[in-house]
């Protein structure tokens, strides 16, 4: 049995798909669990109680932690801790192998340029700290010897139907509806975007591979790095629309945070859009032989399948 916390997610979903080809043994977790292969086993839960953590990772070989709390500090600093902790040590007493999709908040803003798994963790915000705390609390479970897991680390994303990812929200759908797409502090900064169809397929094949355990992945990403307004125009071009772009700068994305709440949460990230984000990620690619799908043909499926 290979068991998705947070099969809901972003990524549950595409990662239920390739696990298809390793197993039909597949539990989809989450709230309102719905199947992705016919013979998926759909198990409801509340996965901020721990009871119900240990219930669901019963019976499991391998376990992929991939829930998406609200994008809140103080729900992060709440159930994050928590669910890391709780899922640890089901997987400690079930003997599942545990794989936790993880994002580059923990590592310091002037790694941000070039970070690749070496990169030094020093985060400059207070979710980076909560990061921290959840990917140390399992590394350390690790360095003991009572677990199997590893880190799946992604940069950014985007893709098809993913309503979650910058690039969509301030991009896609703004070009949609006719307006000029947005983006943070400097358009002319470079920024990794990850492709979710190859971080699925990439999350499942370090999960069903013995020798990829007790270390840190960055997902394959596309090296060829593009600036924010390279990919705007991208987007732009295959939606036939003007390309121009409106640029948050900070005062005005504080002052609007005091309308919207999710934007309130944003001026402490703003570190990862003043300066170059390359998210390196050819440890993964080397060893899998894996290339990472193209920035030019990544927005063109992500536009075609999400008309």
């Amino acid at each position: 049995m290979q068991t998705i916390l947070g099969a809901n997610g972003t990524i549950g979903s595409l990662l239920a798909k390739e696990l298809a080809a390793y197993t039909p043994q597949i539990r989809l977790v989450s709230r309102n669990p719905k199947k992705v292969n016919a013979t998926d086993e759909l198990f409801p839960a509340d996965l901020t109680d721990a009871s119900l953590v240990e219930k669901a990772i019963e019976g499991s070989e391998v376990v992929y932690l991939l829930v998406g709390f609200d994008y809140k500090l103080k729900v992060w600093e709440h159930n994050w801790p928590t669910l890391m902790r709780a899922t640890i040590d089901a997987c400690i007493k079930h003997q599942a192998k545990l794989i936790f999709f993880d994002n580059v908040y923990m590592y310091d803003k002037n790694a941000i340029p070039h970070m690749t798994e070496d990169s030094a963790i020093n985060p400059p915000s207070k979710k980076g700290l909560v990061r921290k705390e959840i990917a140390e609390m399992l590394l350390n479970e690790v360095r003991s010897g009572k677990i199997s897991a590893l880190i799946a680390r992604s940069a950014d994303f985007y893709g098809p139907g993913n309503d979650k990812s910058l690039l969509i929200e301030l991009v896609y759908k703004n070009i949609k509806k006719g307006k000029r797409p947005n983006w943070f502090i400097n358009v002319d900064k470079k920024h990794s975007f990850t492709y979710t169809p190859d971080a699925a397929k990439a999350t499942a094949l370090l999960g069903n591979t013995n020798n990829a355990y007790n270390q840190v992945w960055h997902l394959p990403t596309d090296k060829n790095t593009l600036t924010a307004k390279e990919i705007i125009n991208l987007f732009a071009k295959e939606m036939n629309a003007d390309n121009k772009v409106t640029v948050i700068p900070m005062w005005l994305l504080k002052m609007m945070g005091w309308f919207v709440p999710v934007l309130k949460e944003m001026p402490e990230m703003m570190y990862q859009y003043d300066r170059d984000y390359f998210f390196d990620s050819s440890k993964f690619e080397k060893q899998f032989n894996f290339k990472p799908t193209s920035y030019q043909e990544g927005i063109k499926k992500t536009v075609e399948e999400s008309k």
